[in-house]
């Protein structure tokens, strides 16, 4: 496997952003239903917040390809962070 490029590493960011609007659209189940229409249950609702929670944790662990060193530079993760943290909350 080779190295990911500059822009590789800019996308899988900016895919990041995706899941932090699915874990910030709404402060709670009902929030979600009202907002949206869904007839999602609870429980696909919180798995869907879990999904995105775990791809955004997962994308922050990435490395190259030695195993150790992080692809991430200078990129700003507190939106990121907070919607870990917020996503967490949601489906305890």
């Amino acid at each position: 496997m080779e190295e990911r490029t500059a822009d590789e590493i800019a996308a899988i960011f900016s895919a990041a952003g995706d899941s932090v609007t699915v874990i910030n659209a709404d402060a709670s189940y009902s929030a979600y239903t009202t907002r949206t229409g869904s007839t999602d249950t609870e429980a696909e609702w919180k798995d869907r917040i879990k999904r995105n929670t775990d791809h955004l944790e997962i994308i922050k662990a990435y490395t190259q390809t030695d195993g150790t060193t992080s692809i991430w530079t200078s990129e700003d993760f507190t939106a990121i962070d907070a919607a870990i943290t917020t996503g967490k909350a949601l489906y305890a």
